[in-house]
């Protein structure tokens, strides 16, 4: 770290010399460089990082600031030199939007290949807008199969869709057999991904007509009859943890609550598709920490930066995390340590990462969200003809992307 700090006062030296434009933030040459980084995560996960980051003191200080409406404050400071962070802490999905408006760097201006290799490929898949690589994964997320073991036994747990539905059918004890979110965007597009189909295209194309998302909801809303019409966050949670409700889909966020209700929680992976023979594959949010162009355009900052860079490539932060909050490691390495091969959850989430699918990290996808939400209502909760209904919603995505672009 000496000679770390003797190339920041060298480089200090110069600019005073020589001055430099662009970013107006002052630069104590006897103290520390100081880093920025704003997030929106939970108290558990921000201390387990900032706990890493203050291994980089005392020539790196790190601080992590908590910022509500974080995605609306980086649109409007996020190229402001004396307003925008140094990096955000946050899901994948906001890079495309963030990249056309030129806040961000490719996190490859400061790794190569090599350093990239171990990760996860879906993850970098998620980090990845036109080519370039915008995030540098730390963990991600995805829905579990949950199941309460005192209403379904393991060896009842439905290896597929039908087995799933015959469950349902059953009656489990005068209770829901199963219960999901059922008419929200994110917890139906496993069920597309199941059939074959996309909510949208990688280039920005709505794909809500397909044949594949069609026959999606067509099918599911035989299962969608056997659950409460209200499928919103509270109730359906609520209903799982008073063990009305022998199964669900819920994130790894659901677990803790789970658990302190006394339930005896069973996580498996997700049913295949009998008709189609692929695997209710859900979407998985990928959180990582991305580089603000303001900062990385500093020659002051941008050693500093690295060094921040090459300390989350390091295996032993993931493991902190999962330990900390249940979540899987982005990093390939981190599962060899006992503390992640313990874990169920996190091992279950790693498998279920071989399906999973990224949440589209396209501009269009602010527009697909509403739009699918929408739909999911008309035909699950109206009642309205699925050919009808997505072609409505498919003339409506493209009419609203159209006058976005």
């Amino acid at each position: 770290m000496k000679r770390f700090a003797a190339i920041l006062m060298a480089l200090w030296l110069i600019l005073s010399l020589v001055g430099c434009g662009g970013n107006t933030r002052s630069h104590d040459p006897d103290g520390p460089i100081e880093l920025i980084i704003w997030h929106d995560k939970e108290a558990v996960v921000a201390d387990t990082l900032q706990a890493e980051l203050d291994r980089l003191q005392p020539d790196i200080v790190v601080h992590l600031e908590r910022k509500s409406g974080l995605t609306e404050a980086l649109k409007l400071v996020g190229n402001d030199p004396s307003a925008a962070p140094d990096f955000y802490f946050f899901a994948h999905d906001k890079v495309g939007l963030y990249s056309e408006m030129g806040i961000l760097v490719p996190i490859t201006e400061f790794l190569n290949e090599d350093d990239l290799a171990g990760f996860l490929p879906m993850t970098i898949s998620a980090a990845t807008y036109k080519g370039q690589i915008y995030q540098l994964p730390i963990y991600f997320e995805t829905l579990l199969f949950m199941y309460n073991r005192a209403l379904m036994g393991d060896d009842e747990v439905p290896g597929t869709t039908e087995e799933l539905y015959a469950f349902m059918a059953s009656g489990a004890g005068g209770r829901y057999g199963f219960i999901e979110q059922h008419s929200t965007a994110y917890f139906s597009a496993g069920w597309i991904h199941g059939f074959g189909g996309m909510i949208i295209s990688e280039d920005g194309v709505p794909l809500l007509d397909t044949p594949e998302t069609i026959a999606a909801l067509e099918y599911r809303l035989k299962f969608v009859r056997r659950m409460p019409g209200e499928s919103e966050y509270a109730t359906v949670n609520t209903l799982f943890r008073e063990g009305r409700a022998a199964a669900t889909i819920g994130g790894p966020w659901l677990v803790p609550t789970v658990r302190e209700s006394g339930i005896d929680l069973g996580l498996a992976p997700m049913p295949f598709v009998d008709a189609t023979g692929l695997y209710l594959a859900p979407f998985s949010g990928v959180q990582g920490l991305h580089v603000l162009r303001v900062a990385a355009e500093d020659p002051i900052r941008r050693p500093a930066i690295y060094e921040v860079l090459r300390l989350v490539l390091e295996p032993t932060l993931g493991v902190a995390m999962a330990q900390a909050s249940g979540s899987a490691p982005a990093l390939a390495a981190s599962y060899e340590f006992e503390e992640v091969k313990n874990d169920e959850m996190v091992m279950l989430m790693r498998e279920i990462a071989e399906e999973a699918v990224p949440m589209p990290n396209i501009p269009e996808m602010d527009i697909m969200w509403l739009v699918v939400g929408d739909l999911l209502v008309d035909v699950n909760m109206r009642g309205r003809d699925v050919t009808e209904a997505t072609a409505d919603a498919q003339s409506r995505a493209e009419s609203l992307i159209r006058a976005m672009r």
